[in-house]
């Protein structure tokens, strides 16, 4: 059994940025992928979220890349002889006038393929030579993270490029060159359309949360991304499930993929208490409140950092302002908010600055803060997978947490879709000293995890409709 990174054949760079982000110890992901990653091989790997599936590719990817301490960049002996060998003979002028010829010819090819100026000196750089694909701007500052604190001991250098951020600075990163590239489909395709981003380099591709960007509808963009990398590479794919409905997609993607499954689908994490809260809709501000104590700290045991979710970005908005008006301040995240005021919100979240921090599904895979308490489900998700991922925001990294759903009348056939899912009951609970509505409904204690075989008719007929049999009055 793996129990140290120093096992998985990392270097002392590697190791050493392991130790600056504070990993103790591999977690199974990562002691399962890491060794595959490093042997070259295609890779498949799916985990439960908060089970270190980031650093089980960046780690690897980022040593794999780097074969020298330049990061797989020319050295400057290799870079010296490159330039005399492509500049005519300029009778001794100096350095400059020897680059001069290849700048000449690189802008006249820019020039001859409709590139702007000041796009076309983007493309100057060296890299990428590993690109990590990712659905989502929080998604990619994530990997961001944990990335440049590895790369600020090895010596490499990444750039990320998403979307709702300024363009310009992104084409500045670039024109440097970079390692690896962190980027979100639109962005990285609207870059592709200007010709400042080359990928002809790239040795690694790694496609992470492979199943949220199905969901999303990136799948087109992928191939289009892929058609433009060198074929011969090692192709990564991340996620926390892998439906059935890409499984014929990777077949066509990866060369002999090696897998690597930590939970089967549907899995929740064992860290973390699951709670099922019955309540109507018109008492859930008052349930959360209740929970969260009059000072935002929590009744139910301190509760100092707590996540809730909802379904739309009008209910985000609408549970912000009734927890201020109760005195408790709180952030907010969801689309609609300008790039830079979810980075903010996270940020004060982050750093305790609030307790609660409110936002939509489309959060629940980019939001990634340590000590987070407890998770509220303050809506229903639709979606049974978003319930894992919702949840999978607490009891992280072997630490514990808890999960509140509120369940309310109109919300009882999402509940059971999740439990079909996870294969296992959400166990009733109720807040101490709280006044329920007496319409609320409280879901059965003998109900099954299991979903039953539909029979024809069989519904009506157990509703008892009268002398129609079941086929409904005439």
């Amino acid at each position: 059994m793996i129990t140290t990174f120093a096992e998985l054949r990392l270097n002392e760079q590697i190791l050493s940025g392991v130790e600056s982000l504070g990993f103790a110890e591999p977690t199974p992901v990562q002691a399962q992928a890491i060794p595959l990653v490093l042997e070259g091989r295609d890779l498949v790997a799916s985990a439960q979220t908060g089970t270190g599936k980031t650093a089980a590719f960046v780690l690897p990817v980022l040593q794999l890349i780097a074969g020298s301490a330049t990061g797989g960049r020319p050295s400057a002996t290799e870079a010296a002889a490159e330039t005399l060998d492509a500049a005519p003979n300029t009778g001794g002028k100096g350095a400059d006038a020897e680059q001069a010829p290849r700048t000449r010819r690189r802008r006249r090819r820019r020039a001859d393929a409709g590139i702007p100026a000041a796009e076309a000196s983007t493309a100057g750089g060296y890299g990428p030579f590993a690109l990590v694909v990712t659905p989502t701007r929080e998604l990619a500052q994530q990997i961001e993270c944990v990335t440049s604190a590895v790369c600020e001991k090895t010596g490499q250098r990444a750039v990320i490029v998403i979307g709702g951020t300024r363009f310009d600075r992104q084409l500045k990163d670039l024109a440097r060159g970079c390692d690896l590239l962190v980027a979100t489909p639109g962005r990285l395709i609207d870059l592709m359309e200007r010709k400042v981003v080359d990928l002809s380099q790239v040795r690694i591709l790694v496609l992470d949360e492979a199943d949220r960007m199905l969901d999303m509808g990136f799948w087109p963009s992928i191939r289009r991304i892929m058609r433009s990398l060198p074929k011969k590479r090692q192709t990564l794919l991340f996620s926390a499930t892998i439906p059935p409905s890409i499984k014929s997609t990777i077949d066509a993607m990866l060369h002999d993929p090696a897998y690597v499954e930590i939970a089967r689908i549907g899995e929740t994490a064992s860290t973390v208490e699951e709670r099922l809260c019955p309540v109507t809709q018109g008492q859930k501000v008052l349930l959360l409140r209740d929970i969260l104590g009059a000072d935002g700290t929590g009744r139910d045991g301190a509760l100092d950092r707590v996540l809730v979710f909802c379904r739309t970005k009008q209910r985000v908005d609408d549970v912000r302002r009734a927890l201020a008006a109760a005195g408790i301040e709180a952030a907010e995240m969801h689309a609609d908010r300008t790039q830079k005021a979810r980075i903010k919100a996270l940020e004060r979240f982050r750093e305790g600055k609030v307790q609660v921090l409110v936002a939509t599904d489309i959060m629940s895979r980019g939001i990634d803060v340590s000590g987070i308490d407890a998770v509220i489900n303050f809506d229903v998700p639709l979606d049974p997978e978003d319930y894992v991922h919702r949840i999978g925001r607490t009891g992280r990294a072997g630490a514990t947490g808890r999960a509140y759903t509120f369940v309310a009348p109109d919300e009882l056939t999402p509940l059971r879709e999740i439990e079909y899912f996870t294969g296992k009951l959400i166990p009733l609970w109720d807040q101490p000293g709280f006044s329920y509505d007496e319409h609320r409904i409280i879901p059965s204690s003998a109900r099954s995890a299991v979903r039953p075989k539909r029979m024809m008719f069989s519904g009506s007929k157990m509703r008892g409709r009268g002398p129609s049999r079941g086929f409904g009055r005439r």
